[in-house]
């Protein structure tokens, strides 16, 4: 356990410094090869786990000491251990010891005294703790403060239950690939295999408790693919038929792009402006058994990768605070800025002018966030809007506003459906 405190407070180090967490777990994994795979999982649940409860855990830290502790490394490592006596299921005695151990073992022997006295006290103190931070919001719902006034602002009746969404641990959600076999006949399959789900939608089935995806039946042959109930929303709503050409704009890692071909019969054309993300769209799409044009470009600048034949379908899967899928990314609430939502607004308008250039005349672009705040959604539409005057919203069926906030089901996304007239 120590080791994984130990890594874990390297990882949350690093995402509180500003780095992405997935990056920063790749490197340990690079730079720590012999870890079993139950260290690597008790790591991710750490560096997970503290990340979701970071506003909660360092307000207690805060009641426990004096004034913040200057050693992040120290830090941190307190984090993860009052994570695990707060939220985990090992004994106090043992997440302790492990944590003087692991001290030590960082080259901070100073510290033993230091983090033995501070866990011991919390595990004495801890009814009063807790009370002491009853008041307190960003302890309380473990978002920065602007996050939550935004929320409360922006969602008046709707702001605690999307937190709370956010703190959740996320589902898994399976795609159907409808041209493999149907939701009813690969729902007997995971019976079959004693795994339990339930079907969503057309194609979606949520698994009861998630899985690696090896032991999913068919997966390896392309029968089915994960993604979250809510992306799931975006082949339909694009409305592609057979014959038609379709771009998917900004596609990587191609979940959308393989549900659209899995749809219709289409000539896809499949954009990126990251080589490496383009390079697991075309993995994806091999193991479904699907082909598409992939291009390296910015979706922004058409003119460097387009062939000048306009597009029927536009499936615009913009840039965004990925606001709305905060439980899979517990990085994001403490990497992104009060000013960042304003910032991809600008980066969104600009993919939008260049793609409409693109779209055909009476052509449909389907415009996609995987976010909650309102100024990268339907008021980035209303902009658009006023701007454009051969473009118009469409009714979405089925779907208020466009926006669907996070909730046992699914994530949160934005959809606004245009037409070029």
């Amino acid at each position: 356990m120590d080791k994984s405190q130990q890594l874990a407070s390297q990882a949350i180090s690093q995402v509180l410094g500003g780095h992405n967490l997935t990056q920063a777990l790749d490197h340990i994994w690079r730079h720590h090869p012999q870890l079993t795979p139950q260290q690597r999982a008790v790591t991710q649940d750490l560096s997970y786990g503290v990340l979701r409860h970071y506003g909660r855990l360092q307000a207690l830290l805060g009641q426990l000491m004096e004034r913040r502790l200057e050693d992040e490394a120290v830090r941190c490592l307190l984090l993860a251990a009052l994570y695990q006596l707060e939220y985990g299921k090992a004994s106090a005695y043992a997440v302790v010891d492990h944590a003087v151990s692991a001290t030590a073992k960082m080259n901070k022997t100073w510290a033993k005294g230091l983090v033995n006295a501070v866990l011991r006290n919390f595990l004495r103190r801890r009814d009063a703790l807790v009370q002491a931070i009853a008041n307190d919001e960003v302890a309380r719902y473990s978002y920065p403060q602007w996050w939550i006034d935004k929320l409360r602002q922006q969602y008046p009746e709707a702001w605690e239950s999307i937190l709370e969404a956010g703190n959740r641990h996320p589902p898994m959600t399976l795609r159907v690939n409808r041209r493999r076999i149907v939701s009813a006949g690969y729902l007997r399959r995971l019976e079959e295999t004693g795994l339990g789900a339930r079907v969503l939608g057309n194609d979606a089935i949520m698994l009861e408790q998630p899985q690696p995806v090896e032991k999913l039946p068919g997966f390896v042959d392309g029968e089915v693919s994960v993604q979250d109930y809510g992306a799931q929303f975006a082949a339909p709503l694009l409305e592609a038929s057979d014959g038609m050409r379709v771009l998917d704009a900004c596609c990587a890692p191609g979940g959308k792009t393989g549900h659209v071909l899995e749809t219709a019969e289409v000539a896809m054309t499949a954009v990126d402006s990251d080589e490496f993300r383009l390079a697991r769209t075309r993995s994806n799409l091999d193991r479904l058994g699907l082909s598409a044009r992939l291009v390296v470009g910015d979706a922004g600048n058409p003119d460097l990768w387009w062939d000048g034949q306009p597009f029927d379908r536009i499936l615009a899967d913009v840039p965004c605070s990925a606001s709305g899928i905060v439980r899979r990314h517990v990085d994001i609430k403490w990497l992104r800025r009060e000013s960042d939502p304003k910032g991809f607004a600008g980066q969104q308008l600009q993919i939008l002018r260049g793609l409409w250039r693109t779209l055909a005349n009476g052509g449909k672009l389907l415009y996609v966030t995987c976010s909650i705040f309102h100024e990268e959604n339907q008021q980035q539409i209303d902009a658009f809007l006023l701007e454009q005057a051969d473009a118009r919203q469409l009714p979405l069926p089925g779907l208020r506003d466009g926006q669907l906030l996070p909730c046992a089901d699914h994530d949160g996304f934005f959809y606004a459906l245009l037409q070029k007239i």
